[in-house]
């Protein structure tokens, strides 16, 4: 579940950038910029990801706080309360530090497609038991 009202002013913070995409996550909404998540809505708080570098930075401005969605801190993300992004300009602020951590991230290598991949009788020192090899 997400702040839709708070998802529509994301959006419109997104909308001068390429390549923006949504997918619905950890039971939220994320913007991907690049296929790389920048900023998420989750309930009524802002997911953004600052990076690893800016991290201690951001934790330091009012409202922000580590992102702990498994129990356990996730380093270069954090949450922003619904407070810290009432004002347009706040908001802009940490969607902008999302975009930015986005485009230094390294890309992400995708799985070979299953038709790339060997099958299992294929792959080197796999045999099926008890049948000819």
């Amino acid at each position: 579940m997400y702040d839709e009202r708070l998802a529509g002013r994301v959006r419109a913070e997104l909308a001068g950038y390429d390549a923006v995409s949504e997918r619905k996550m950890f039971g939220g909404l994320a913007f991907l910029v690049d296929g790389k998540m920048c900023v998420g809505v989750l309930k009524n708080e802002l997911v953004v990801r600052v990076g690893a570098e800016r991290y201690m930075d951001a934790l330091k401005r009012p409202h922000a706080r580590p992102m702990d969605f498994t129990g356990r801190p996730s380093r270069g993300m954090v949450y922003v309360s619904a407070a810290g992004v009432t004002r347009g300009a706040a908001l802009k602020r940490w969607v902008d530090a999302g975009v930015t951590a986005a485009h230094a991230a390294p890309a992400r290598r995708r799985p070979a497609t299953p038709a790339a991949r060997p099958s299992p009788s294929q792959r080197p020192g796999r045999h099926r038991a008890g049948g000819a090899r």
